[in-house]
């Protein structure tokens, strides 16, 4: 479905998802119209979408629970359909393990968390069990993932400066800043097409190119938003994708999350509440990889307690953006 050529421009958009069409170019080795006409052929394929994301935590945008369902025999594919039509879930996935589905609800406040959980969860009747995780401290995130079919220099000559993996930030408990309307709106009009034109940004928002792309520099710079590019990681190489969920002794918690954070399979690796204090989202290049990263990586964290995989058979929704549900 893909080449190396598109894989490459994948992996630049990976890592700057806004950048321009002559640096991806640059690096992904062929013309602006050429790579320009690959990713349209992507995106029309449903096969890659570049979307800008907020962090929740430094924006007064809500939080994150992540939830562990286990679905009645037989009715994981029709309750992860229900789910994924629900507006607060940011991510979903279809795995193997002790849960039969992942799920990462955005609440703005208890009331609503509340709700979603206890009383309009869609499909409760399909499901036997739930186990709720709240993510409290991000220490990587998707957007800080580098795919490595780049070299290194393309990672320094394409990542905005101030996307310092969050764990690499000083300030980790700086109270978080309010939006203004016009910086909300340019974060909502984006997360549907992180690479809109500013010219059609401002024309969609009613406000002038110059105050748009004053408050699109604002946000980037102060590093609360992100542009993410979805894509199935095996189409990139990586066969293997799987949530970890680890118990850490909690005076060796920081400590592990930055080790864990740092190895190069790491999506996404927060610090959490609960038995699994801290649950990370990897990719390898293949399924028996997983072995001796039980045995390797997870391994050799400092203050270990237990651990446990729950591997991914489909992913239905990422940043809020539906992916294609399998039948």
């Amino acid at each position: 479905m893909v080449d190396d050529l598109d894989r490459r421009i994948i992996a630049a958009l990976q890592l700057n998802g806004r950048a321009p069409w002559s640096a991806i170019a640059h690096w992904a080795g062929a013309s602006e119209t050429t790579v320009q006409r690959r990713y349209q052929s992507l995106r029309e394929r449903q096969l890659v979408r570049v979307v800008a994301t907020l962090e929740l935590d430094r924006t007064m945008s809500g939080s994150s629970m992540l939830v562990r369902v286990q679905a009645r025999p037989g009715k994981g594919l029709e309750l992860a359909r229900l789910l994924a039509d629900c507006p607060e879930v940011r991510f979903l996935a279809v795995v193997t393990g002790a849960a039969d589905l992942i799920v990462d609800f955005v609440a703005q406040d208890n009331e609503e968390l509340m709700r979603l959980l206890y009383t309009d969860l869609p499909g409760a009747d399909l499901i036997t069990g739930t186990e709720c995780v709240a993510a409290i401290r991000n220490f990587t995130s998707p957007a800080h993932w580098d795919t490595g079919l780049l070299p290194p220099q393309a990672r320094d000559a394409l990542r905005p400066a101030a996307l310092a993996a969050p764990f690499e930030r000083a300030g980790w408990d700086e109270a978080p800043q309010a939006l203004s309307d016009l910086e909300r709106e340019v974060a909502r009009t984006l997360s549907s097409d992180g690479r809109m034109q500013m010219s059609a940004l401002a024309r969609q928002l009613g406000r002038t190119e110059s105050s748009v792309s004053r408050a699109l520099e604002r946000l980037v710079n102060r590093g609360v938003l992100h542009f993410r590019t979805l894509v199935d990681p095996a189409l990139l190489g990586f066969e293997a994708e799987f949530m970890v969920w680890l118990s850490v002794e909690p005076d060796r918690l920081d400590a592990a999350g930055r080790q864990l954070a740092r190895h190069t399979g790491t999506k996404l690796l927060s610090a959490a509440t609960g038995r699994f204090n801290l649950v990370g989202h990897v990719v390898l290049p293949h399924r028996t990889d997983v072995f001796r990263y039980t045995a390797e990586v997870v391994g050799a964290l400092p203050g270990l307690i237990a651990s446990e995989i729950t591997l991914h058979l489909a992913t239905l929704k990422h940043a809020w953006t539906k992916m294609t549900i399998p039948s």
